[in-house]
Parts: C-alpha cells; structure tokens; sequence
C-alpha cells in the first residue's frame, strides 16, 4: 500500500540504519537470514498512529503492511463509522477496540491513514492536519488540489520533503489512484531518461478495487462480475471517458510535474479477486535506446 509507504518515509528517523530489519525500503529480504532482525512495531519512540476505515478492506490492508514493514508506533487508533463502534480489531497480539471517527479522535495522533471515501477525507482530514496530523489519505478528494503534494514515495518523494513529524505542524498528503500507481513506477524511470511525450494504457483491474462488497460479490459469482469485462465501475465524464481513466491523467501530470504529456487511458474490471495489470506503450522525445548507448559510454 502505497498509503503506509508514505507513511513510512515520515517515519524514517524512528527506522534503524541496519538491513536486517528490512533494508532501505522497510521491507524485509524474503528468503535471506535476517540475524539483526527486531520487531520494530510497538515501541515508546515511534509516532503515534491512527487508522480511519478500519474495518474495511482497505483498512485491514493497512493494517497487515504496518505489521509487515514492523512500522515503528507507540500507540494505534482504530477509527470507523458509528455503526463499526465498538467492534473488537486484533493486531499484532494485542486486541482493540473500534472508535467512532470524530475531530477530536486526532488529538495526539502523528500520523493518520485515511481511507473512508472522499467525503470522510473532506470533513475530517483537514481537522486532522489542524490538530498536527499528518495525514496520508488514500481517497480521491485531495489528489489534484494544488497545495496538496500527491506522491508515489518510490517515485517523487522530494514533493513532501517539507513535511516534518514531531513539528507540530500538520499537514495533508494525496496517495494517488492505484492505476496511476502502477503504471507509474515503471514508466518513471524511462520518462527521467528519454522524457515520454506520450502514453497509451489499458487497464484490467481486479475486484479488489471495489472493496469488500465487489470481491464478496464475485465469490458468490452474481450479477456483472462473472465471467464478464466491463468498463470501470467509475461514471462517465462529459468527455466520454470514466472517471478512473481521468485519474491516470490528470494524476500522471501532476506527479511529473508535466502538464504537456499527452495520456490517453483505457479502464476495465477483470472478474479476478486480487492483482491489477496494466500494458503500458509509451512515445519518447528522443530514442531511448541511444540515451542508454551514451550513458554507457
């Protein structure tokens, strides 16, 4: 998730400098002894954490790479809607208790990982940022606001260099569209070497990026999903394209920082439960095969 990435590289000062606990990235080195390894998680030093949606897909997934990349916190909050209050979330040995989301529910927090929908993020994630949050939201409603830095960490983390934990000062942060997210991180570096001027990209994208209801949806293999291709479940633009194309478009201009690289995009729901693909055909300014003949030269 690239929501707990972000969050990761704020918390970069509480990480240790050795790789046995999961190298520069956070991640552990599957498959290789990791003898300094130390579960990082739960520690008095680590910022304090709270998690908006909790009991969502989305939220659960949060929850799973925080344990996954031992992300150091000293506290968790467990936030969701009413209706969610007072269910019971295990997490790293420990049981907790949901909370009603509230202004007030931020007092304390570091750092909080939204992912409620767009109208949670705009009613409750400025009162966040205002009570010295750092919020990383995962929903739409501030990717293409301009004073809001949209970052894929992999890709343009310098657009939060400014952005400080234990500043007191709190602040807002867009995760982009998960299309935009995956064709970006491959299409990046061949953009920083030869300067794409154009893109096509198709799409096919699992139900898993509808939420729970879809996924449970195609397992009971009912209505659309089965055996079906259909165009993302996103309304349709007066320009003719879905909404989560528009997405890859805008997004993609925003996080090069180019508003002159022509997107075009192509969005379609497979019937498979997890694992978005995407074909990417990309058009540079100058042959990319001679920019890698110089650089080796």
């Amino acid at each position: 998730m690239q929501a707990a990435a972000s969050a990761h590289r704020l918390a970069s000062p509480f990480l240790p400098s050795f790789t046995g606990a999961g190298g520069a990235n956070g991640r552990r080195l599957r498959g290789r002894p990791h003898r300094l390894a130390v579960r990082m998680a739960l520690r008095e030093d680590g910022p304090s954490l709270a998690v908006v949606g909790v009991t969502g897909a989305v939220g659960q997934e949060f929850l799973r790479v925080i344990s996954d990349r031992d992300f150091p916190y000293r506290s968790i909050r467990m936030l969701a809607s009413k209706r969610s209050t007072g269910r019971k979330v295990a997490f790293e040995g420990n049981e907790y208790t949901v909370e009603e989301l509230r202004e007030d529910s931020f007092d304390g927090v570091d750092i909080a990982l939204f992912s409620a929908g767009g109208s949670i993020s705009k009613a409750f994630g400025p009162a966040a940022a205002a009570r010295g949050c750092v919020v990383v939201d995962n929903s739409s409603a501030f990717r293409m606001d301009p004073d809001v830095p949209l970052v894929i960490p992999e890709v343009n983390p310098e657009a939060m260099a400014h952005i400080r934990l234990g500043s007191g000062k709190g602040a807002l942060i867009a995760n982009p569209n998960c299309s935009t997210i995956i064709c970006l991180m491959a299409a990046t570096p061949l953009h920083r070497q030869a300067k794409v001027k154009r893109m096509v990209v198709s799409t096919y994208q699992a139900a898993s990026g509808a939420g729970a209801a879809a996924m449970e949806e195609l397992e009971l293999q009912t209505r659309e999903y089965a055996f079906n291709l259909f165009s993302h479940n996103a309304p349709v633009q007066p320009n003719g394209y879905n909404e989560e194309e528009m997405k890859l478009v805008k997004e993609t201009r925003k996080i090069w920082n180019d508003p002159d690289v022509k997107v075009t995009a192509t969005c379609i729901r497979v019937p498979v439960m997890r694992a978005h693909a995407e074909s990417v055909n990309l058009q540079f300014e100058k042959p990319l095969d001679e920019v890698m003949q110089h650089k080796e030269t």
